[in-house]
This record gives structure tokens, sequence and C-alpha cells, in this order.
């Protein structure tokens, strides 16, 4: 499967920005979709996930509330809803796919395959 993120842009505290995730090459309801971020001189980190059906998703605790996951079938597309952001939500954010694994995880070597990211800045 490949996978592109796109979407990402400059926004100001306090507003919203929508990402999406286009996978191609392979049957689309055959894998976990989650997004990780990678700020500046910082690990990478879970965001959220979201099963096969749609159904079941995964939040970072920290940031349940503020983000919402979702998946478009017909489009074979990932959405993340970002809402309120903050400064520390600047990152680079990537949707990796999960063919797998039983059920949604957080961990990055569950996720076999990788596309490249898309920026998001939020200015103060």
């Amino acid at each position: 499967v490949q996978l592109q993120a796109f979407g990402g842009g400059l926004v100001q505290a306090g507003g919203s920005l929508k990402l999406s995730c286009a996978a191609s090459g392979a049957t689309f309801s055959d894998y976990i979709i989650g997004w990780f971020r990678r700020a500046p001189g910082k690990v990478r980190e879970f965001v959220v996930a979201i099963g096969r059906n749609g159904n079941s998703a995964v939040y970072a605790d920290a940031l349940q509330g503020r983000f919402t996951i979702s998946r478009d079938y017909a489009k074979n597309t990932v959405y993340l809803q970002m809402n309120s952001l903050k400064p520390e939500d600047t990152a680079v954010h990537y949707c990796p796919a999960d063919r797998y694994s039983q059920y949604v995880s957080r961990t990055d070597p569950r996720y076999d395959y990788w596309g490249q990211g898309t920026q998001v800045t939020v200015s103060r």
C-alpha cells in the first residue's frame, strides 16, 4: 500500500486543520491506519489510529477531545480533524498502515508502511 499525507500548513494557535491520508495500491479495508507525528528535536509519537471497520479508534491520552479520526472507504482516505491547535502540535504528521495486527496499536513497529508526512506549524 502507498500512503500520502497532505493538508498540513501554518495555522494560529486555537485554529483547526484537517489532514488527509490517501491510500492506494491495496485493499483499503485490510489496513489499520494511524497518525504519528515528530516534533523538532523529539522522537516520533503516536497520535491516533482507526481500525479496519472504522468503528474503533485509539487516541493518545493527551490529544483526545481535540483530535478526531475518520475514514472514507469510497475515497480510500483517512482524515484527522485537529481543533484547538497549540504551538506544541507543531510537527511533521505521518499516516502509516498496519496490515497484520488484530487490534489497533499505539506502537511504531506495528505499522508496516509509511509514506511522506505533512508539516503542521502552529504559531503563537
